[in-house]
């Protein structure tokens, strides 16, 4: 089930920063290493935005336009131009049942309990509090 907006959440797994953790610095100086960061499991925080689904392809975009088309005006065309838009349509419908297929994952924006937050971070690291 996907989070809602709102929602409060918790950690499910840890998690670690798997690059160096540096302090800000002014333009131009690097720097300094100060550690490494790890979020515990159990660690709450607040859905702020939530994204679903993944881009769609040419291919995608372009079947539900003519499906559309189809669907909407078939009846009116001359009878040629209807079979060339469903066969461009039952040509492109590999393309849309492999995307129906694929479930559709959420990405999450959390606010933390303790000022973190995480973005695009997928809704399987998180269960609901």
């Amino acid at each position: 089930m996907t989070p809602k907006v709102g929602q409060r959440v918790r950690l499910a797994v840890e998690l670690a920063w798997p690059g160096e953790v540096t302090t800000v610095a002014a333009p131009g100086e690097p720097g300094a290493a100060v550690g490494f960061l790890s979020l515990a499991a159990g660690v709450e925080g607040t859905v702020e935005e939530v994204t679903v689904g993944e881009r769609e392809s040419h291919e995608v975009r372009e079947y539900v336009r003519l499906s559309s088309l189809l669907d909407d005006f078939g009846h009116q065309m001359p009878p040629e131009s209807r079979s060339r838009l469903a066969e461009q349509v039952a040509a492109l419908e590999p393309e849309w049942t492999a995307f129906q297929a694929r479930r559709l994952r959420a990405t999450l924006r959390v606010r933390l309990d303790n000022g973190f937050v995480l973005r695009d971070t997928s809704e399987q690291v998180f269960v609901p509090s």
